[in-house]
């Protein structure tokens, strides 16, 4: 215990023992505990420094990771701003290229739209133009899905086993070719097509079966219209022999109608 403080009890205590108003012995238990008190005081205050230093430290500790989360906040912030920049961005230009696809869809359908119109003008025209030959069976002309396919029989063409176009088959050439100068857009096949009767006798010479046959009939075609003025770029020759038919070969009819020309118009590539 510090002397000031003895010092001190003992003036205060001393002169009442000096008056005989307390003992020594009160004297001493007096002074005791005022020790004692003193101590526990001492002790307390003792403690509440420890805890009040604790407390400093804490306050550092919190202070500082307070700081390191505003930190970690600012840059988190900063990141998710940048990441929401980034998906505007995003947003825009998909939004840009789904305008753009879309205009091309519309696009693409305005030219598929015309594209069928066009097929359909030169549908209506052929069959406008070869009515005659169409009631009489001779030509058929179908059109589906932007696909145009005049048939002719081979009968309005051909002789049996000739590829030399007849004058009357020529005539029905002229009214094909004068509606085909005005298509441009389309590609023009000429498909050749015989029934199953195979080739014999001395034609065999000639055409040795009848893919030779159809495709030099499908040729012939082809020299024609190009010289008529059907571009060349726009036309191909194919020959399909007995394997395309359209009918039933067991019968008179079917032959003739799977003994055939085809012109197809299809959409360029």
């Amino acid at each position: 215990m510090p002397k000031t403080f003895v010092a001190i009890m003992a003036y205060a205590v001393l002169p009442l023992a000096a008056a005989g108003c307390v003992s020594k012995s009160e004297y001493t238990k007096t002074v005791q505990a005022a020790e004692a008190r003193y101590n526990d005081l001492a002790a307390e205050n003792g403690r509440l420094k420890d805890q009040l230093a604790d407390a400093g430290k804490r306050h550092e500790q919190l202070t500082s990771e307070r700081a390191d989360l505003e930190r970690s906040l600012t840059m988190k912030a900063g990141e998710l701003g940048k990441t929401v920049a980034d998906l505007r961005q995003r947003v825009s230009a998909l939004e840009t290229d789904n305008a753009r696809l879309t205009q091309e869809l519309a696009d693409a359908q305005t030219a598929r739209e015309e594209k069928v119109r066009e097929v359909s003008s030169t549908y209506e025209q052929l069959v406008t133009k070869m009515k005659g030959e169409i009631d009489k069976g001779q030509v058929t002309i179908s059109e589906l899905k932007g696909k145009l396919t005049v048939n002719m029989v081979e009968a309005i063409l051909f002789d049996s086993g000739k590829a030399e176009v007849k004058p009357e088959g020529l005539v029905v050439l002229g009214k094909v070719i004068e509606i085909l100068k005005t298509v441009n857009d389309k590609s023009i096949r000429i498909e050749g097509h015989t029934d199953n009767k195979p080739i014999v006798g001395p034609l065999t010479q000639r055409y040795p079966t009848n893919w030779e046959l159809s495709a030099a009939r499908a040729i012939t075609i082809s020299r024609y219209l190009q010289k008529h003025g059907i571009e060349p770029a726009s036309l191909s020759a194919a020959a399909f022999g007995e394997f395309k038919p359209v009918a039933d070969n067991d019968t008179v009819e079917g032959r003739a109608k799977n003994r055939r020309i085809e012109i197809v118009l299809v959409p360029k590539d």
